[in-house]
């Protein structure tokens, strides 16, 4: 654990839960880390920044005016900064730890050290880079990305805020033409950044180019004023994350220099030509690191929520299993188990997607530094595939380990309710799920339709048109059931494909035909997502540097993983005839029983997610297992109970108590 504990310190139901643990917590500490030495460092970062008391709240967030929480978490954010630069600790460093969850309901930074920063890193020339990055590294700049408008979101063509140059006087006139046209919900906008990389429609010698990038100062840089032209505001409370000052822009007629267009990829000389990228997507850089580390996030913050309720199940004891006993732990009900153990299995498929993620974006990034750029469509198109099936688990898994925590999951200080609100949002920025699917569909199609007419595809589409290996490994084995997979999604992108041809030929037109058929091809793009997780993950597993008890227990994890998906879609392997009645109802026993293995291990799993009890921040979930003691001390902070009698009664209910009514 990040510190040395003794077991006596926790209550007795965790001291016998940890008691049975059949591995090396540590080692699979090190493994969740990435290594070792990254576990190290991780715990010295974090120890660095929870043993300093100016990131203690002493009053809970939740009681906070929407004003003092922005305040105070502007507060600890600047705090931490420095604190991380006085020990030349890198952000990007730091991001490895968990130490961004001293900020309770939000960043009011984070988009200043993540999006503008990576599109500056990716989407400014070298020349641009010099003049702003070190700027922006000393946070003399403090910026976000203005992309989302209030009528626009996913829809990135449709943008209407437009940037037309002007060739008199080598500037690009800013401007925002409707109310739809208004930059709505960039984290940071309202009030903390003082420029911001904004996405414009670009006009230049009376033609428009579509979307594009551009540096805009927002503010005065001594005064923080917003500028002549700039009209900025804070949206308002959202579900959550509200200390995150999300904002609105607006320009009237706002006008910058033609060198503040953002060039690496396409640039407008002095006389107005224009001069494309040589590919389309190449702007796409920005979106795909940040969906890459909405995946990262995504595995956290639901390791996070089945720690709360897998060791709050252990603590807790309710009713009767056997009539006239003692009542059990609710981790001894299989309906407990089946509500947590596929989610800490998920935690894992998530983080190892998210590597194999991160690892081709890396690839692809150094091929595009040569030129080039065959691979980036597949980046683009895993990226959202991922971040679509990584937000919609992690937000609905949150979700049940928050209702497996009965009533007491519904408490601020659980902890869950701040996990969901902060989860679910990423269901819908940086690409709304449906859209994102429907891209991945698209993909799909047109990859298979290739493959049939003999045209090269990307490796990870090949499958669609390859032939069966389902026969070649061992009945029901894992192989055997991502061979299942594999061959149910390309099934169902096989029928899906004839059913548009079906549709266009009644429609006679593309789009209605698409959209006729769009449920469908939103399910295509959700299993070959299902499919790219269960094949990362087994492989994954199959190849990790572990001792037999780690590995062991990672399998079992797999295992339950790649059943309980096929347990929940089995109509796509029916359908597929991948698998058969009988095999389903053998999986599904099979699942039953490794829920039965794997409880006694529960509690010694989510342990070595390693988190502190600080940056965890819940009642329910801490290492010690005080529930119920935690519970109550919480309580005690409420302002109501600073006084016997509230205001209230002498202002209202006291004169409705002596009325006639």
């Amino acid at each position: 654990m990040s510190e040395k504990k003794d077991l006596q310190d926790c209550v007795e139901e965790l001291r016998r839960e940890r008691a049975q643990c059949s591995f090396d917590v540590e080692e699979l500490t090190n493994i969740f880390d990435g290594g070792k030495e990254l576990t190290a460092r991780r715990r010295e970062i974090e120890h660095l920044i929870c043993s300093d008391p100016a990131f203690k709240d002493e009053v809970p967030p939740e009681y906070l005016s929407h004003e003092d929480l922005y305040t105070n978490e502007v507060r600890k954010v600047t705090h931490l900064m420095r604190k991380l630069a006085e020990h030349n600790i890198p952000l990007r460093e730091a991001s490895i730890t968990q130490v961004h969850s001293v900020l309770r309901d939000g960043n009011p930074l984070i988009v200043h050290t993540s999006m503008f920063a990576n599109a500056l890193a990716s989407l400014a020339n070298p020349k641009q880079q010099q003049q702003w990055v070190p700027l922006a590294e000393k946070n003399r700049i403090i910026g976000t990305y203005a992309q989302t408008e209030i009528g626009h979101g996913t829809f990135v063509r449709g943008l209407e805020t437009t940037a037309i140059f002007d060739p008199e006087t080598k500037e690009f006139v800013l401007h925002s033409p409707t109310i739809t046209s208004t930059k709505w919900w960039p984290g940071g906008l309202g009030k903390t950044a003082n420029a911001a990389i904004v996405m414009a429609q670009l006009y230049t010698q009376g033609k428009c180019y579509g979307p594009h990038p551009f540096f805009v100062q927002l503010r005065d840089f001594d005064t923080h004023h917003s500028l002549p032209g700039v009209i900025l505001g804070e949206i308002g409370p959202r579900l959550g994350i509200n200390s995150q000052d999300n904002g609105y822009l607006r320009f009237d007629h706002y006008r910058i220099p033609r060198t503040n267009m953002l060039m690496r990829h396409s640039q407008v000389l002095e006389d107005g030509s224009y001069v494309k990228p040589i590919h389309n997507k190449l702007s796409y850089g920005t979106m795909v690191w940040t969906r890459v580390a909405i995946v990262h996030s995504c595995s956290k913050k639901l390791a996070c929520a089945v720690t709360i309720a897998t060791r709050y199940s252990a603590v807790r004891h309710q009713s009767e299993l056997v009539p006239g006993k003692p009542e059990p732990q609710i981790l001894e009900y299989q309906t407990q188990q089946y509500k947590l153990l596929p989610h800490i299995a998920s935690v894992f498929a998530i983080l190892f997607s998210a590597s194999s993620v991160l690892r081709m974006q890396r690839n692809v990034a150094a091929s595009i530094s040569k030129g080039n750029v065959e691979l980036l469509p597949e980046l683009h198109i895993l990226s959202c595939a991922m971040k679509a099936l990584s937000s919609q688990d992690s937000t609905q898994g949150i979700e049940t380990c928050r209702l497996a925590c009965g009533g007491h999951g519904y408490i601020a200080s659980s902890g869950l309710p701040s996990l969901y609100t902060s989860t679910t949002c990423t269901i819908t920025y940086e690409g709304e799920n449906t859209v994102l699917l429907l891209q991945v569909a698209r993909y799909l199609i047109k990859s298979y339709r290739a493959g049939l007419e003999g045209l090269p595809v990307l490796p990870s589409v090949m499958y669609l048109t390859a032939p069966s290996a389902m026969h070649q490994s061992p009945p029901l084995s894992n192989q055997a059931l991502i061979e299942a997979f594999r061959i149910s999604s390309a099934n169902l992108v096989k029928e899906t494909e004839s059913r548009l041809c079906r549709q266009f030929n009644l429609e006679q037109n593309f789009h209605y035909a698409w959209n006729r058929c769009s449920v469908a091809l939103v399910h295509c793009a959700e299993l070959h997502s299902r499919y790219y997780m269960c094949e990362k993950f087994l492989s994954t597993v199959e190849s990790i540097r572990a001792s037999d008890r780690v590995r062991s227990v990672l399998q079992d994890l797999c295992r339950l993983y790649l059943i309980h998906h096929i347990t929940l879609n089995q109509g796509h392997f029916l359908r597929s005839g991948t698998l058969s009645g009988v095999d389903l109802s053998t999986l599904e026993e099979e699942m039953y029983e490794l829920l039965a293995k794997l409880r006694p291990q529960a509690v010694p799993l989510v342990d070595a997610f390693d988190f502190r009890d600080e940056l965890l921040g819940s009642t329910l979930g801490a290492w010690d297992g005080r529930v119920y003691e935690r519970l109550y001390e919480e309580a005690q902070k409420s302002p109501l109970n600073k006084t016997d009698v509230s205001k209230a009664y002498h202002k209202y209910l006291q004169p409705l108590m002596k009325s006639n009514l």
